[in-house]
């Protein structure tokens, strides 16, 4: 029996030039989560993703120039928590995250979505059950390494974007650290203020990078953004209440 998710779960999806496969992304998700807003997190992308993303039924946050992906998922949370929804209800109370070039595998989100929704843990995060591309796992094991360091957690997926969770850790992790900072100190936010994280192995496929200079940058940027996550998070919040980004 087919599940409606209207009114209960608001879809995020962060995409940057993603134009040949956000519409895949989007009619994969509107299939697996019928009737839950979608929103897509657009990084001012300037090969037409947002009119892709529009076309294809997401409401969409595109500003005039690049923020990264932690500055533009945080933008594209507040739209979504500030929105009245189409019944004038508020925001869903369970919150999807994810990448917008998972093309059809988005579709296999669901064991996120059902884990908090069971109660099996507070933060549901995806690991990809098949690696595909990447470097020699330099960035992926520092950020497990500034997570374990600074709340205890040993997760095996610290960087995966695809998440799961009830609209009060949102709010909690909110705003995301900066960059490609953002999963790693939403992890260490999370597990801070007392929240259990789970991991689930689930079959997606993704634009990955490789071994290629192009692909080396990226990580050296992710590197960055970690140990600026890694530094920010030695305390608690800032003087103003908010999270340090």
């Amino acid at each position: 029996m087919e599940i409606s998710h209207a009114n209960s779960l608001a879809v995020l999806i962060a995409a940057r030039n993603e134009a040949d496969v956000i519409a895949g992304t989007i009619g994969s998700l509107r299939k697996a989560f019928p009737g839950a807003a979608l929103w897509v997190a657009d990084d001012a992308s300037d090969d037409g993703t947002a009119e892709a993303a529009m076309a294809a039924g997401a409401k969409v946050v595109s500003r005039g120039k690049p923020h990264g992906k932690g500055g533009n998922m945080t933008a594209c949370a507040e739209a979504m928590l500030s929105d009245p929804g189409p019944e004038g209800n508020g925001p869903p109370r369970l919150v999807l995250l994810c990448d917008g070039d998972l093309a059809r595998s988005a579709g296999n989100l669901a064991p996120l979505v059902e884990a908090v929704e069971t109660g099996d843990c507070d933060l549901a995060v995806a690991m990809f059950a098949k690696r595909v591309g990447g470097g020699f796992g330099f960035a992926l094991g520092f950020s497990a390494w500034v997570i374990r360091k600074r709340c205890g957690a040993e997760p095996e997926a610290p960087i995966s974007g695809q998440r799961a969770m009830r609209l009060e850790v949102l709010r909690e992790v909110l705003p995301f650290a900066a960059s490609y900072g953002m999963e790693t100190g939403m992890t260490i936010d999370a597990v801070r203020a007392g929240y259990r994280l789970g991991e689930y192995e689930i079959d997606l496929a993704h634009k990955a990078t490789g071994k290629s200079l192009k692909g080396f940058l990226h990580r050296f940027r992710q590197l960055i953004d970690f140990a600026r996550v890694w530094w920010a998070r030695r305390g608690g919040r800032g003087p103003d209440g908010r999270r340090p980004s």
